[in-house]
């Protein structure tokens, strides 16, 4: 099983504890109920992810239970892509298997908690796998909290077998949610450009995949060049830029494709484009940067009417616009104060204020979907940055420094980016391009392992 691999370090945390419900989630793909949690409200075992270089919390996650082989299969697949994700996070440390004390059978009863804080497991997961006569499997799963010994969460899903992966993602997510108080990102996906040959005739497709590196499939076939995909926020399309040729010109076009049913669409031509178009927070218009008589400003488009309103009127070379999460404002990169800095503007185009005000040059800022912070890339001395900041500026801090490290990118919850790093080119000319995760910590860094050269990485929404 592919995963995120080299951890420069983990976060994790504090205890404290309590009883908690969560209401039943409803999907079209899959039904989710809530078991019962029995016993008094008691204190929460909780983990404080704001906090770098404390200890992951121990956490031991069984295999499911099952009663015939294919169950076993399936439940020892569930536990293992939970585990995974769960220690890529940082904040968790799957206890070693070969510990366990009780096993998943006479978990059915219930946990005898003093086996499981004999191994210093400070959370518990198990639950079971049945097949049903229609094809479809039932997936249980419950959180326990070992030293209150008090079941934290629960949970049932009804869908297809070949779902269980997507289960997998929710249980973590739930997990995750229970134990940190913030919101999952497991069940998302990641798109990105492959890229392949020489430096100097790089073959760039379209890809896709789970957000731990599975499930990868390619989009296009690699014949023109795609730059810079981005989700819409129904996270079942992708806007993304390619250069088709026209006589001895390549135009830039402005594709749509659906991921559900493989069509492509094309939102417009764009010959002066200097940077592809991200969404508004309800997929109505979107903003981008194009050049026109020598000059780039930038522009909202609405979807609808295909009209176009400069939002910038600058000598200066206005580009990589990003929305706010509620569309209010927009940011942007700009070198109108003599280099490249990061702006903040109305959604109109009013009110323009500068906020970055370090050293080196900012390009590709993006908002976090939280609304607190603004990602960005920065170069300075002969190095790049990936960093953050608030909205007005303040709080600048960098948490990546190489050669050439590009294009953040949040993942939905607003805790993890996602960015790629270049290597430099060896004495044949060869380069390497790698897509990497890290948390808003600085501490875990991981390397999102893809079959071939990876670059501009953009992060989906949550998958209902």
């Amino acid at each position: 099983m592919t995963s995120m691999q080299r951890s420069k370090s983990r976060s994790a945390a504090g205890v404290c504890r309590s009883l908690f419900l969560v209401p039943a989630l409803l999907a079209a793909a899959f039904v989710a109920a809530v078991f019962a949690a029995p016993g008094p409200a008691r204190a929460q075992l909780q983990v404080d992810i704001n906090r770098g270089f404390v200890e992951p919390l121990p956490i031991a996650i069984t295999d499911l239970f099952g009663e015939i082989a294919d169950e076993q299969k399936l439940g020892s697949d569930i536990a293992q892509v939970v585990a995974a994700n769960l220690e890529r996070s940082g904040l968790f440390r799957p206890v070693d298997r070969r510990a366990f004390i009780q096993d998943a059978s006479s978990l059915r009863n219930g946990p005898r908690y003093g086996d499981w804080r004999l191994i210093n497991a400070q959370a518990l997961v198990a639950g079971n796998v049945a097949l049903q006569a229609d094809g479809r499997m039932v997936v249980q799963f419950r959180l326990w909290d070992v030293f209150s010994e008090a079941q934290m969460e629960g949970r049932q899903f009804t869908t297809t077998q070949a779902n269980w992966r997507n289960i997998a993602h929710r249980i973590s997510d739930f997990i995750y949610e229970r134990l940190t108080g913030e919101t999952g990102y497991f069940n998302t996906q990641i798109v990105y450009i492959a890229e392949q040959g020489p430096q100097n005739r790089r073959i760039k497709r379209l890809a896709i995949m789970d957000q731990d590196g599975q499930n990868h499939r390619f989009l296009t076939a690699g014949n023109e060049t795609v730059l810079t995909p981005r989700f819409s926020p129904s996270t079942r399309e992708i806007t993304y830029l390619a250069f088709q040729r026209s006589g001895r010109r390549e135009v830039p076009r402005v594709y749509l494709f659906n991921l559900d049913t493989g069509q492509q669409e094309v939102l417009g031509e764009f010959p002066g484009m200097t940077f592809a178009p991200r969404f508004s927070t309800l997929g109505d218009s979107v903003i981008l940067s194009m050049a026109q008589e020598g000059n780039s400003e930038v522009y909202a488009i609405d979807l609808r009417t295909r009209r176009q309103q400069r939002l910038t009127n600058h000598p200066g070379i206005d580009t990589s616009p990003s929305f706010s999460p509620d569309s209010s404002q927009i940011v942007f990169n700009s070198d109108r104060g003599g280099r490249p800095q990061l702006y903040v503007m109305n959604r109109d185009g009013s009110n323009v204020r500068r906020i970055s005000r370090g050293k080196g040059n900012y390009f590709t800022p993006v908002w976090s979907p939280r609304g607190d912070l603004i990602a960005f890339t920065r170069q300075h001395a002969g190095e790049f940055y990936i960093g953050i900041m608030r909205a007005d500026g303040s709080g600048e801090r960098m948490l990546v420094r190489d050669y050439n490290v590009e294009a953040p990118t949040w993942a939905p919850n607003g805790r993890v980016l996602s960015y790629f790093r270049t290597t430099r080119a060896d004495s044949q000319g060869r380069i390497t391009s790698k897509i990497f995760t890290i948390d808003l910590t600085g501490f875990n860094e991981r390397e999102l392992v893809t079959p071939l050269d990876g670059s501009d990485p953009a992060w989906s929404p949550l998958i209902p």
